[in-house]
């Protein structure tokens, strides 16, 4: 039997779209092979034409979904600034969202026990998310810009994980606010040395 040409690519994206979902929703390791096709409605043998196994798609979404995070922080930032992105970032929104939401809050604890070529791919992605975020932080060179850059990042990531962890909505929104300012405050006082030297 002979498909239309592109159909490998359409079905390879399908199982890569449905397993992002699955994974940012309930975790790398819970999200099995068989659910996964079950979701895409495929059998578990139309698996293995694309990937060699649930690590390399594993690795593909990592890179699939941080590449959309910086599409949006892109996004973000062309429509207000590096205000805006920490303000999407931080918002309830976000929050309630993991399944349409930012990679690294759903899957660090689970990145530092994968295997070397999913965290290289995180890495990568993650480099390039930063980046995108060390651009907006005036008067500093590549590498200190780079590592602010990581700090604000890294304090919007703990803020986001610790918020949904509470069961109290108006105490996540407080903490995510309160993750807002102090990111803020980051950025106010970087642009300030910046205005002084």
């Amino acid at each position: 039997m002979r498909y239309e040409k592109g159909r490998k690519d359409v079905t390879r994206n399908h199982i890569i779209e449905v397993a992002s979902r699955r994974f940012l929703k309930d975790g790398i390791a819970a999200s099995g092979l068989a659910g996964i096709m079950a979701d895409a409605g495929l059998t578990n043998g139309a698996f293995y034409p694309h990937f060699d196994s649930k690590e390399s798609l594993v690795a593909e979404v990592v890179s699939r979904i941080l590449d959309l995070q910086r599409a949006t922080f892109t996004e973000k930032i062309e429509q207000g600034g590096i205000e805006e992105a920490i303000r999407y970032y931080l918002s309830m929104d976000h929050l309630e969202q993991p399944a349409l939401g930012c990679p690294s809050a759903a899957f660090v604890p689970e990145i530092a026990r994968a295997s070397i070529a999913t965290r290289a791919a995180f890495q990568s992605g993650l480099s390039k998310d930063i980046g995108v975020l060390a651009k907006e932080l005036p008067g500093l060179d590549r590498d200190t810009a780079l590592q602010q850059a990581t700090s604000l990042f890294s304090l919007m990531l703990g803020t986001l994980q610790i918020a949904r962890t509470v069961l109290d909505p108006d105490e996540a929104r407080n903490l995510l606010k309160n993750g807002v300012e102090s990111a803020l405050q980051l950025i106010r006082m970087r642009r300030a040395t910046a205005a002084g030297q």
